[in-house]
């Protein structure tokens, strides 16, 4: 699923799908730094908006619905200049037509790097 895309691309690997979260890793190289040798902020919300769509996801039944985001916000509270870090989603409201996923990112020692919170909207998939 993740193939020849922006997850492929940044080497956003899920480590693990719990009861009430998902966890990814991301890189922190020359693929997510900004031009002064840390971590991007947009490469943060790429990882934050992966997890949250893949959660939103992952609470529908796909083949009659599908979530699509509707907002995304993030503060940025420390930098990173290499390593991985790591993004944990939970579920703030998980409605029949919105959700709302916060995800928390932190670097190799724990640190927050970054709180998201991203709002997506519950849709019908059209009928063929």
């Amino acid at each position: 699923m993740s193939a020849n895309t922006m997850v492929e691309h940044l080497d956003i690997r899920f480590t693990d799908v719990g009861p009430a979260s998902i966890t990814a890793t991301m890189p922190v190289d020359a693929r997510t730094h900004t031009p002064f040798g840390h971590l991007h902020g947009g490469a943060s919300v790429v990882l934050a908006e992966t997890l949250g769509s893949v959660a939103a996801n992952h609470c529908l039944d796909t083949r009659s619905y599908y979530a699509a985001g509707l907002e995304i916000n993030a503060n940025h509270v420390r930098t990173v200049a290499t390593g991985r870090v790591t993004g944990v989603v939970t579920p703030v409201h998980v409605g029949r037509s919105t959700q709302v996923w916060e995800t928390r990112i932190s670097d190799e020692q724990d640190r927050l790097v970054c709180v998201s919170r991203l709002t997506v909207a519950v849709l019908r998939r059209p009928r063929e």
